[in-house]
């Protein structure tokens, strides 16, 4: 089984083929295929590569599943004795994919 690391969104993400992950929000349609060519680590068995010469051809292909939010969340600021309170919620939005290959270099 062949395992990835992903930057994505500016995070790193461990991908394998046929996980489900959630990524910051990219602009493609539900049902398009989205490639990721910023492979950080690659793991294939007992063979691990993490030079980013030898990941140079290396990409994630994966299927948009879906386009969504998350859960709201409750950002609260107060400071005390001077009557300031300030509520606000936060979605952030996300896109679901299905890692369908990973192709190495």
């Amino acid at each position: 089984m062949v395992r990835a690391v992903i930057e994505a969104g500016g995070r790193q993400i461990r991908v394998a083929a046929g996980d489900v992950v959630d990524v910051e929000k990219y602009d493609v349609e539900v049902g398009k295929s989205i490639t990721f060519d910023s492979v950080l680590l690659l793991q294939d068995g007992k063979k691990l590569t993490a030079d980013p010469d030898a990941l140079k051809g290396a990409k994630v292909i994966g299927e948009v599943l879906e386009q969504g939010r998350s859960k709201k969340i409750i950002v609260f600021k107060k400071k005390r004795r001077k009557n300031y309170r300030k509520s606000r919620g936060h979605r952030q939005a996300f896109t679901r994919l299905k890692i369908s290959e990973i192709v190495e270099g």
